[in-house]
């Protein structure tokens, strides 16, 4: 008789994963002891791809054949020590591409519209007949986007409706996509009212938006995150809104999370929500199905679904 094959979960914001797992296969919690115990055996990790994954860890897991991120980053993921010891890394694809995009465009609404200040505005009574808010348009403003990856694209797919006008930037060149490419990210953000951040992170282009940037952005720009915390220079970030020098901030993610809420306690002109942007139920069923897609192709011998890299064992 064949064992089961041994599935370690790895954070506790994964533990729904625990019940859609135990049909098919041994799934344990990482964090429990029962789970840590057992590393030696365990075939498969699943983590969320943001989590930096601790080699000493790594180095106890004799068995393991597959990395499965079931986000669709994977920068937590060291893809070169993988590489070496012939495990395979898979992650969520664009299952939640279309949702980041339309969080990023909900935030670029809630900050030039001022939305979250007219609801306080109605809620405390300040609603008067003599007062009236001034916004700003969504049609005409200029639109920079960090990275053209399927967050990027469906983020430009929609500013396009909304007659925003399109820039982006990126390392490579993308000559089939319809929208002009900047020289370099300050260019970009000397170009745009509003910056959005959608780009992959790496070790490479930590803290790439720093206070050049900002600065390029000027008093009347808004930076948009939903990327990775760790793009930005957060403490530059901070010190650009409380001066003026940057007009805005709307942000998904930070460099630490969850993060200290006195860090953002005296800046008004920011929109901050808790790395929800791509927590969609459905997004989540997307990359359920793909988790277990992965797994049935991997004690198969078939090809993985979604691989970042490929089994060489």
């Amino acid at each position: 008789m064949t064992a089961t094959p041994l599935i370690l979960v790895g954070q506790p914001l994964l533990a729904p994963l625990l019940d859609a797992l135990s049909p098919r296969y041994e799934a344990l919690a990482l964090w429990e002891e029962s789970g840590r115990a057992r590393l030696a055996e365990a075939e498969v990790l699943v983590t969320a791809g943001e989590y930096r994954l601790d080699p000493a860890m790594l180095e106890q897991m004799a068995a393991l054949r597959l990395i499965a991120c079931f986000t669709v980053g994977y920068d937590g993921v060291d893809l070169d020590w993988a590489r070496a010891r012939g495990v395979a890394v898979t992650h969520g694809a664009d299952a939640n591409a279309a949702d980041v995009a339309d969080h990023a465009l909900g935030l670029i609404l809630a900050h030039r519209r001022q939305i979250l200040a007219g609801d306080r505005q109605v809620r405390s009574g300040q609603w008067t007949a003599g007062t009236k808010r001034l916004t700003r348009s969504m049609g005409g403003a200029r639109i920079g986007i960090v990275g053209m990856g399927s967050i990027g694209i469906a983020l430009a797919e929609r500013a396009d409706l909304l007659r925003m006008q399109v820039g982006w930037w990126g390392p490579r060149e993308k000559p089939q996509l319809p929208w002009p490419r900047a020289e370099n990210l300050k260019v970009l953000a000397r170009d745009s009212d509003v910056m959005v951040i959608t780009a992959r992170a790496t070790e490479k282009n930590r803290g790439m938006i720093d206070a050049g940037v900002m600065d390029a952005l000027g008093p009347h720009g808004l930076l948009v995150n939903v990327a990775r915390g760790q793009l930005v220079d957060e403490d530059a970030l901070i010190a650009a809104l409380g001066d003026g020098r940057l007009g805005g901030a709307a942000l998904d993610v930070f460099e630490r999370e969850p993060t200290p809420a006195a860090r953002w306690a005296e800046l008004p002109n920011v929109v901050l929500t808790p790395h929800m942007g791509g927590a969609t139920r459905e997004a989540v069923g997307r990359m359920t199905d793909l988790l277990l897609a992965n797994l049935a192709a991997l004690f198969s011998g078939e090809p993985l679904v979604s691989p970042v890299l490929e089994a060489q064992r």
